[in-house]
């Protein structure tokens, strides 16, 4: 299985960008997006970037990992996720999420 992890462009080096997130900083490939800006969001796996992301889902999806990674170290889940869970969406919701 393999993890996406919002990452933020600091600096862009023709397909390759300077990225932090989640407290690190790597050189990313971004030849599967096109050309980038310092700035732009990017969900990257293994070290490629695959899909430009906006702030709301960078935000969602690192709110996700934090759940993840509190519930590896045994941690209380919180009440509320901070975001609308796929369970509790709405049909509606469920068709814009999923692009159907």
């Amino acid at each position: 299985m393999c993890i996406g992890i919002p990452m933020q462009v600091v600096e862009a080096d023709g397909r390759f960008a300077l990225c932090e997130g989640r407290g690190e900083r790597r050189r990313i490939n971004t030849a599967l997006v096109g050309e980038v800006s310092s700035g732009d969001w990017l969900l990257v796996f293994l070290d490629d970037a695959r899909e430009r992301i906006d702030t709301d889902r960078a935000t969602e999806v690192n709110a996700a990992l934090d759940l993840v990674l509190g519930a590896m170290q045994g941690l209380e889940a919180q009440e509320d996720a901070g975001f609308a869970l796929p369970s509790q969406m709405s049909p509606e919701q469920m068709r814009a999420l999923t692009g159907a």
